[in-house]
């Protein structure tokens, strides 16, 4: 994600514009909206300072592990915004926990998806599909079966290396290590998420603008894939980004100005505007109704009126 939004700033400032400051704000399209966030609900920054925020993750223990894209490392956050590293590491992504709250990160220039033991030490998941090194994997997040699902654009393919897949796609690795394509239509597929039944997967095209929701399979491939949804905006507001649901399968999507709220049906519900461009966000706090975003140079919080769902604090689905 962060290749494109240094891209829109470079269009921008290259014609001689200024964006202009953006605040926060809380625009209702439903009166669903105030079901889900308080109209009176403060925004606070935890902490600030980073280069790049991605690959929000929470921890019951009360602190997020956080990715820097420009710093090349990935944070342990406390609640009071104090910064511990983790791992230096060549542009840590999204990120998630797996079923035994081991933490799972898609490393770009690694062009891998490795997991990250409590001391900083890695191992390297899987990095290719049918012998061919992968583009630079974006968005992981842990399915109703316990495999990990993630997405593997060419956003951050390092400069200098050679596109191996002629395609950029959705994967399935399982515990095994086996890595599986479950779909390859998307042209830039970015953040992806699961319905709190497990029976949908959704996963955004930050190039096309839209989310696209598929029926999950028993046996966990993909089936009747269909828009879900459309965030158009001009150059500089933002695209499809990092996806989160709650417990009532409404989506939490970045978008254009900040972070679009939809309604399991598709309805545009609302939007939480932003001072700065989210790229991912998280559930977390005591009762998982608090949202966390990473927005470009910070981590912020804001408090809600309905819990989210955290696959990794889940019971598995039955297949």
């Amino acid at each position: 994600m962060k290749a494109i939004l240094a891209l829109v700033a470079a269009v921008v400032v290259g014609h001689g514009m200024l964006p202009s400051p953006r605040e926060f704000g809380l625009r209702a399209n439903s009166p669903q909206f105030w079901k889900l966030i308080n109209k009176d609900a403060k925004l606070e920054i935890v902490a600030g300072g980073f280069g790049f925020t991605e690959g929000p993750v929470w921890d019951p223990a009360g602190f997020l592990y956080v990715s820097d894209e420009e710093q090349n490392k990935i944070f342990k956050v406390s609640a009071n915004g104090e910064k511990t590293e983790l791992i230096a590491l060549g542009d840590p992504d999204g990120s998630t926990y797996d079923q035994n709250r081991q933490l799972i990160d898609c490393a770009s220039v690694l062009r891998a998806i490795i997991r990250i033991d409590s001391n900083g030490k890695y191992i390297v998941l899987a990095d290719r599909f049918e012998g061919k090194k992968f583009n630079s994997p974006n968005d992981v997040v842990m399915g109703p079966d316990g495999a990990i699902y993630f997405t593997d654009p060419t956003l951050d393919l390092v400069a200098g290396e050679k596109q191996e897949l002629p395609f950029q796609g959705v994967f399935r690795l399982d515990a095994g290590g086996k890595v599986t394509l479950l779909t390859k239509e998307l042209s830039q597929p970015n953040g992806l998420a699961f319905s709190p039944d497990g029976k949908k997967f959704y996963v955004d095209d930050s190039k096309q603008r839209n989310i696209r929701v598929y029926d999950f399979q028993p046996d966990g491939t993909l089936a009747n894939g269909r828009i879900f949804g459309e965030e158009p905006g001009g150059k500089g507001d933002g695209v499809p980004d990092g996806m989160k649901l709650d417990r009532s399968g409404n989506l939490y999507v970045t978008g254009p100005g900040g972070i679009w709220i939809w309604s399991p049906q598709g309805e545009h519900l609302g939007t939480i505007l932003m001072p700065e461009q989210p790229a991912n966000l998280a559930w977390g706090g005591a009762d998982l109704d608090t949202l966390y975003f990473t927005a470009s140079t910070s981590v912020y919080k804001l408090n809600t009126l309905w819990p989210g769902f955290v696959p990794y604090l889940e019971p598995l689905q039955k297949h």
